[in-house]
Order: structure tokens, then C-alpha cells, then sequence
């Protein structure tokens, strides 16, 4: 079992991450939510936690190894749940979860049908299934709320969650939490209409080339 993929990101496309760890190189395939993140981060170390399992092939007459890459435990369990409900593999777990993990488990709990059906292969009938199964499971997969003064991770009060968002991705990019807390800073200070995660950790990715 591989739980963890430290290494340099090659390249990215089609939803796979090739990842060099020393003489060898993996494919592992990456959420749609993640890919954009990751289109900034070609060529730097980062850390996968991922999640390996065999994949069908010829209806069932062969097998393939394959590795799905996560951000954090976390985003890994949420993956495994939202795959227990019926008619959701693996891959179209990948193609569907567009949206930041939290967000996604935040509709679920609120019963946000629109912004579920709104996600790649989910129709209205599963998106009723998604909710049923695992509204009362959420809770651990929701949106952290305000740091807890003097922790380490702590940034500005006025960055909010966006901030230890984008810090978060940077620190699993390679940044120490010191140098993605600047970065972050430096970002939300030039852009403070950033609405995403993403989008600050792209102008953080600008200051850190400027």
C-alpha cells in the first residue's frame, strides 16, 4: 500500500500528475479541484497522500494499479466516503469533485441540490442519494473555523479562512508556513477581492517569481 508520494511534479494533464521520486516516475491521478492549484506547482517538490487501488480493465479480466493524489488525509477520507454511495467510482469522483472539498461537503449538510447537480456526472437522482447517505457524516469535512489564537498555522484575522486555505496549499507545494504565510499576505494585500483559494495562491506564485 502506498500512503504517501513525496517527489517533483513533472507534468500535469489530463486530471494525471507525474511525479519523479528519485530514479522512478508515477502517474497519479488528481481531483478536477486540484488541477488548477497544481498547474502552478510544475517542476517544485510536493507530497501526495494518496489512495491506491486496482482498476478494472476488459470488464473485469485484468487489473491495473492505480494512485489517486490528496492534498491531506482529510481530502482522502472525504474521497473514500463520497465513493460509498452507489453508482460513484473512483473516477468519476475525479471528474466530479471541482469544487474545494469542503465546499462540496458544506452542500451536502445545507442540502444544496443545486450546487451539487451543478458538479460533472451528478444528476439530480444522485445528488438526492449524496445527501441521504451522507448528510449526518459531514461533520469532519467541513470547512475549519477560526484558528485557535497562538496556534502555529495562525494568519491574520482579516485573512480569514481564505488565507489558511491558500497557506495550506502552498505548505503542501513545498513553501515552509512562514515563507506561504508572506506570500499570502503579499497576495491578499495587492488583490483583496480575491475570492478563492486558488486565485490567491496563483498572485502568491507571481510574487514569489516577481
Amino acid at each position: 500500500m502506498i500512503a504517501r508520494l513525496h517527489g517533483t511534479l513533472e507534468e500535469l494533464h489530463d486530471g494525471i500528475a507525474l511525479v519523479r521520486c528519485g530514479a522512478v516516475s508515477y502517474e497519479v491521478l488528481v481531483p478536477a479541484a486540484d488541477q488548477m492549484r497544481l498547474a502552478g506547482a510544475v517542476g517544485n517538490e510536493l507530497e501526495f497522500v494518496t489512495l491506491h487501488y486496482l482498476e478494472s480493465q476488459g470488464q473485469g479480466s485484468s487489473f491495473w494499479p492505480r494512485l489517486i493524489g490528496f492534498r491531506t488525509v482529510r481530502d482522502r477520507e472525504f474521497f473514500e466516503l463520497l465513493t460509498t454511495v452507489k453508482g460513484i467510482g473512483n473516477r468519476k469522483a475525479l471528474r466530479a469533485l471541482q469544487l474545494p472539498f469542503g465546499q462540496v461537503a458544506q452542500a451536502i449538510v445545507d442540502r444544496n441540490l443545486a450546487l451539487l447537480t451543478s458538479l460533472p456526472e451528478i444528476g439530480r437522482k444522485t445528488a438526492e442519494t449524496i445527501v441521504v447517505d451522507l448528510k449526518d457524516k459531514m461533520g469532519p469535512f467541513l470547512e475549519l473555523g477560526t484558528p485557535v489564537a497562538g496556534a502555529k498555522d495562525v494568519v491574520p484575522a482579516a485573512a480569514g479562512q481564505l488565507a489558511l486555505d491558500a497557506v495550506a496549499i502552498l505548505v503542501q507545494l513545498g513553501e515552509s508556513r512562514a515563507g506561504a504565510r508572506d506570500l499570502v499576505d503579499r497576495a491578499l494585500d495587492a488583490e483583496p477581492a480575491l475570492a478563492t483559494a486558488d486565485a490567491v495562491v496563483t498572485a502568491a506564485f507571481r510574487f514569489k517569481s516577481s
